[in-house]
């Protein structure tokens, strides 16, 4: 039961739809323009670098408000699982924002989100990693897609090892493989939103971003 209401507090705080209010503050729909995707990359592209940075900060601040909200409530009466609820709050705000009930169920795609989520809880080894592909990967390549699917399999792969290690020692074994499962669900529902850009990475489709914020 726990795990569920974290996971609704979680969508409650993901449906904050950061891109959308900008750009209706804006005077457009940022889902009729660009990629028509809710999220960083597009408001980047179609309102330029302050957008883009505010969407961002938005996206990330949504999983940080479920787990403080899930932090609040479990900590204490959860010593040994509070962690893996956060968890599950978290999870929650990544698929409030990709699927808004509001908005037919179709948002973002939830990498900025997630990379709130991997804030919280990666160590600093993770997140340096990650902070390094990524940009190394954009910088390479200009696949804003590419390096995203990256970031996320790479988290997950390395809180596998991590784990393995003892990082999460302070959880019972059985919560450590049910975070290994959540882990699986963040990666899977990446892929199945960046499915087109997939397709046009293998067809050398995808579109390219600049460092002036516009797509090739």
């Amino acid at each position: 039961m726990e795990r569920i209401l974290c996971v609704l507090i979680g969508y409650v705080c993901g449906l904050f739809q950061t891109s959308y209010l900008i750009g209706r503050l804006h005077g457009i729909d940022i889902r009729e323009y660009g990629s028509g995707n809710a999220g960083t990359t597009n408001a980047l592209r179609t309102l330029g670098k302050k957008a883009g940075a505010l969407t961002l900060l938005g996206d990330i601040l949504k999983p940080m408000a479920a787990f403080l909200i899930c932090w609040l409530l479990f900590h204490g009466p959860h010593p040994e699982n509070w962690k893996l609820l956060c968890m599950y709050g978290c999870l929650g705000a990544v698929l409030g924002h990709v699927f808004p009930f509001y908005m037919g169920f179709k948002g973002g795609k939830g990498i900025a989100s997630m990379a709130g989520m991997g804030i919280i809880f990666g160590n600093v080894p993770m997140i340096v990693i990650c902070l390094i592909l990524f940009f190394v990967t954009v910088a390479l390549t200009r696949y804003v897609s590419l390096g995203s699917l990256l970031i996320i399999s790479a988290f997950a792969v390395m809180n596998v090892v991590f784990g393995q290690l003892g990082w999460l020692a302070d959880m019972a074994p059985p919560y450590v493989y049910e975070w290994y499962g959540i882990l699986a669900v963040y990666v899977v529902l990446a892929f199945w939103k960046h499915r087109a850009n997939i397709g046009r990475l293998l067809r050398h489709e995808e579109n390219k971003l600049s460092f002036g914020g516009k797509k090739e």
